[in-house]
């Protein structure tokens, strides 16, 4: 039931983290001329890092609506009535959850490992993949920092241009600034240069003086460098959050490890502390379902997402902590883990012998009535009439 709510959010949710990541990449490759080829290798190992982060907020916020959508229904009325307990209502959602904890453990201890730096290796390649000898319309192409090109209006190729700008650093480190109302770009023979016919321009360089020269042309051949590739990406494994939960604990067991243990054990406690964290979600859930009837919806989901999003960062400072050795990884990692888990049994223990009554239901009314009495006490009173 909790399956196809969880799909549309976790769907909605992914597309736009990667609709907004899209838009920086694009703007941050925008001088490739094979940039939409890199984004879109990008934005798929892009998605089980999105996955991860998701996939427990979907989960939750799809049982939330499902208990919900069967209390206004008057199902678990119905079911209560007929002697099913909260544990026998809430099995089924802790059976779900514990395959998503398994599916989760798997994205985080296998998939989000090589796709992390397989990003890296497409985004390593990407910025460094050189000058094609295509210039974009609308873009700035610095292959070098010794070159600068634009150009206003551009072909579908890339080769005919108007209106270019050309900023060039001689091999005498003078600088020489071309602009012309046409140019075209050819490849010579073998690949290493591009030469650029200019048509109607000016170009402004320094002699070895340091005078400035001004030329006027209405026809005028300059060639640039084609700037290759740059080597490879380091091998993986370089970076703790490349490495599967297999290799974290056999690097922690190393002596010879060059990341330190502490890094290592933060890192692969973090990752079956989020995994393991799914099976405690139905705990929250369902009793904020169940009292949602009353106060609505929103306030369970808020709440459930505030608990959330401190679970994760308390993770992520527990893990700062262990690698910088504040604190054991075991300790700084297990104490944020450990507080999450006793506030979901604590809510569904609570709940169980009056359904829908729960702790931060409680909180949530009076907190409520301080604002009702607030806004009372402050508001204008009405003069008789």
């Amino acid at each position: 039931m909790a399956f196809w709510p969880m799909v549309g959010a976790t769907g909605v949710t992914l597309v736009a983290l990667l609709l907004e990541r899209i838009l920086r990449l694009l703007d941050m490759l925008s001088a490739s001329s094979e940039r939409f080829t890199f984004v879109a290798q990008l934005a798929v190992n892009l998605v089980p890092h999105y996955m991860g982060l998701t996939l427990p907020a979907a989960f939750f916020i799809a049982l939330v609506i499902v208990v919900n959508r069967m209390n206004q229904a008057s199902e678990v009325d119905a079911l209560l009535a007929a002697g099913v307990s909260l544990t026998r209502l809430a099995a089924p959602f802790l059976f779900l959850a514990g395959v998503l904890s398994f599916v989760t453990l798997i994205v985080f201890g296998a998939l989000q490992p090589y796709s992390r730096y397989a990003y890296r290796a497409v985004l390593h390649a990407a910025q460094n993949a050189g000058w094609s000898g295509v210039v974009p319309e609308g873009t700035i192409i610095e292959p070098n920092d010794k070159l600068t090109m634009t150009t206003d209006h551009a072909d579908a190729a890339g080769q005919r241009l108007s209106r270019i700008f050309i900023r060039r650093i001689t091999p005498e480190n003078r600088e020489e600034i071309t602009t012309a109302e046409e140019a075209e770009l050819r490849r010579t023979a073998d690949g290493r240069n591009v030469t650029i016919a200019l048509k109607n321009g000016q170009q402004l360089r320094f002699n070895a003086r340091g005078e400035p020269e001004l030329l006027s042309f209405q026809d005028f051949t300059m060639q640039l460098p084609l700037s290759g590739p740059a080597r490879l990406l380091r091998a993986r494994g370089g970076d703790e959050r490349e490495l599967n939960l297999f290799e974290l604990a056999a690097r922690a067991n190393d002596p010879h490890s060059v990341i330190p243990r502490e890094t290592l054990l933060a890192e692969l406690y973090g990752r079956l502390a989020r995994a393991l964290a799914l099976p405690l979600l139905p705990l929250l859930a369902v009793p904020l379902g169940l009292s949602a009837k009353r106060s609505g919806r929103a306030p369970g989901v808020i709440v459930g997402g505030v608990l959330l999003l401190a679970f994760h960062h308390l993770i992520q400072l527990g893990q700062s902590f262990a690698e910088t050795g504040r604190a054991p990884a075991e300790l700084s990692v297990g104490l944020p883990f450990a507080g999450f888990a006793a506030i979901c049994f604590t809510v569904f223990l609570t709940s169980r012998k009056r359904p829908g009554e729960t702790p931060i239901g409680r909180l949530m009314e009076h907190i409520a009535n301080a604002v009702a009495r607030v806004r009372a006490r402050f508001s204008p009173q009405q003069a008789p009439a």
